[in-house]
C-alpha cells in the first residue's frame, strides 16, 4: 500500500499553503481580535475551489478527493483557525448532506452557490438545552400544505450570522426520538421569522 501523496494532492497542498501564508496569516490576529468576518478571504477561497473541494465540478466544486480536502484545510487552519472552521463547515456539514441526499433541483439551487464560494452554508443542530444531542432537540417541523413550519432556536452555529443557506435539524416525530429527526434546507435570506441572536464571546475562533 502506497502512502505517498499524488502530484495533484501535493499541488493543492502547496497552493493552499502559499495562499494562507500570503493572504490569511498576516491578518489572522486582527480578525480574531476584532471579530471581523473575513469576507474577502472567503471569496478568494471560493475562487480557489476550497469551499467545495470534493464536490463535482458540475455542482460548482473542485472535484478533488478527501485527502486533498484535508491537506488544504490543514494549511488554511495553520494560518487561521476561524478560516479553517468556516471552510470545514461549508465542505463537511453543509455541502456533504446536500450533495449526498439532495434532489437534483436542490443541488443546483442550494449546493452550487456554496461549493463555488458565491455564498456560505451552515449546519443547524446544536441547541441551548440539548447541546449536540439530537434526541433532546426541541426544534420542531410540522407540515403546512406543501410547506413545513419550523419552530425553535439553535446555538453556536458556525457561519450562522453570515450564511445564506442552512441545513437545519428538526424533530418531525417526537415519539421516535432521534429517529424522528429530519433535515431541511433553509434559505436564511428569504425565510419569514428567522433572525440571528447574540454572537457569543469566545476564547478564540472569533472571526
Amino acid at each position: 500500500m502506497l502512502f505517498e501523496l499524488t502530484d495533484e494532492q501535493k499541488m493543492i497542498q502547496d497552493m493552499a499553503r502559499k495562499f494562507a501564508e500570503r493572504e490569511i496569516k498576516p491578518v489572522a490576529a486582527e480578525l480574531d481580535r476584532t471579530h471581523r468576518h473575513p469576507e474577502e478571504i472567503v471569496r478568494q477561497m471560493g475562487e480557489l475551489g476550497l469551499m467545495g473541494v470534493t464536490i463535482p465540478e458540475e455542482y460548482g466544486g473542485a472535484g478533488m478527493d478527501y485527502i486533498s480536502y484535508v491537506l488544504s484545510m490543514i494549511e488554511i487552519s495553520k494560518a487561521c483557525a476561524s478560516c479553517g472552521v468556516i471552510m470545514s463547515v461549508c465542505n463537511s456539514l453543509y455541502n456533504f448532506p446536500v450533495y449526498k441526499y439532495g434532489t437534483e433541483e436542490q443541488k443546483q439551487l442550494y449546493l452550487r452557490p456554496v461549493a463555488s464560494g458565491e455564498c456560505l452554508g451552515c449546519y443547524g443542530l446544536t441547541e441551548a438545552g440539548a447541546g449536540s444531542d439530537p434526541a433532546k432537540m426541541s426544534t420542531t417541523a410540522v407540515p403546512d400544505g406543501n410547506e413545513w413550519v419550523i419552530n425553535g432556536s439553535k446555538k453556536f452555529i458556525t457561519n450562522g450570522n453570515v450564511a445564506r443557506f442552512c441545513v437545519v435539524a428538526a424533530s418531525t416525530d417526537k415519539s421516535q426520538g432521534y429517529k424522528g429527526i429530519s433535515s431541511f434546507i433553509v434559505d436564511l435570506h428569504n425565510t419569514p421569522g428567522f433572525h440571528v441572536g447574540t454572537v457569543e464571546e469566545k476564547l478564540g475562533i472569533n472571526a
